[in-house]
């Protein structure tokens, strides 16, 4: 039976690091994405999978047909098309009409081998994470006769892995559509979610001690992780008027041209902020922090104090190239710490395996 148990315990080990080098990551990835966003690299790459219809890109115009932005333009306008009618099968006419009706949907660009290369880099690693979360779930059927949940959990992130890619490649076939670009960042945050929840799942010791739980310090981290998705959102919809501004404006006049959006963005920081005081305080005077807890909030306000500043760099010096995928990453670090941390608190009083 001990045997047993530590060939368990090994196995375990090593899902863990498969699956926590899997989270880095796919973080990884949301960093390149904001580093795609913040260059104007989205559209580098004209179709999907592939790049020019190749699958390696031009490095020179002179590489392609005279005619490329008409044939990539069609293509797209095909594909649209075939989405507009799944759009119009789950009822959002509205969003249909938008996707097939809006002229500037298949406005091609000029070709610039930078943003190429900068946007097929981009997919390069994301077919690298596809990988790797293939590979957690073939390390998770250790785990069949253990905890079922880890293994199907585990299938149900390659699956919305390859949901992802194809919504990748509904972004780029309508021209980097606003709303289309937020849902390929929330289904980014529910991947990193589940892959975070196995992880922690798979650290639990198969003997748990019910012990009673403090619903108010889970509903306040609910409410943490809830207001920061929406922060998320709304980044989004600042990047948007970015999008507009920078073809009118110089950088440097890209804050005071944002508008409503960016001051309830701005505003916003604090208020998460202050929830995130009040629940550390709550954890440490009332809850008095188990160990489990200590590090994992401590990061966490580490990381929102890092964004609170990226932000204010932004605003105040001219919204820097640089400073955009940082300040997106942070803003998903958030709550995929969050996340972690409600995980420990429902569950905070059950016996941890060792790391």
């Amino acid at each position: 039976m001990r045997l047993e148990n530590t060939t368990i315990n090994i196995k375990g080990r090593l899902f863990r690091r498969f699956s926590a080098v899997t989270i880095i990551a796919v973080y990884l990835l949301i960093l390149v994405g904001g580093i795609v966003r913040s260059t104007g690299s989205g559209m580098g790459c004209p179709d999907w999978p592939k790049c020019f219809g190749s699958w390696v890109p031009p490095t020179d115009v002179s590489q392609l047909p005279v005619d490329y932005k008409e044939i990539y333009s069609q293509q797209r306008a095909e594909k649209n098309i075939r989405f507009a009618k799944y759009l119009t099968a789950l009822g959002f006419n509205e969003l249909a009409d938008q996707v097939k009706n809006d002229p500037s949907i298949l406005e091609e660009e000029d070709f610039n081998v930078t943003k190429t290369w900068t946007e097929y880099v981009n997919r390069l690693i994301g077919a690298v994470i596809g990988i790797l979360i293939f590979g957690t779930f073939v390390f998770s059927l250790r785990y069949r006769k253990v905890d079922k949940k880890i293994v199907v959990l585990s299938f149900i992130a390659f699956v919305l892995v390859g949901f992802q890619g194809w919504i990748g490649s509904i972004v780029v076939s309508t021209n980097l559509l606003q709303w289309m670009i937020t849902l390929h960042m929330l289904l980014a945050i529910v991947i990193v979610m589940l892959l975070i929840y196995v992880y922690y799942r798979s650290k639990r010791s198969l003997v748990e001690v019910e012990l009673k739980q403090n619903r108010k310090v889970q509903w306040l981290v609910i409410a943490c992780l809830f207001l920061s998705v929406i922060q998320i959102v709304l980044g989004t919809q600042v990047r948007e008027g970015i999008d507009a501004l920078a073809e009118e404006f110089a950088r440097v006049e890209w804050v005071k041209n944002l508008g409503i959006t960016f001051l309830i963005h701005r505003s916003y920081s604090l208020l998460l902020l202050a929830i995130h005081l009040y629940l550390v305080y709550w954890l440490i005077k009332v809850e008095k922090v188990v160990e489990p807890l200590k590090w994992p909030v401590i990061l966490l306000m580490s990381i929102i104090l890092i964004e609170i500043l990226s932000g204010v760099i932004m605003a105040y010096f001219g919204m820097p190239a640089f400073i955009q995928p940082v300040h997106l990453l942070f803003g998903t670090l958030i709550v995929g710490v969050q996340y972690y941390i409600l995980l420990l608190i429902r569950n905070k009083n059950l016996k941890l395996e060792a790391a």
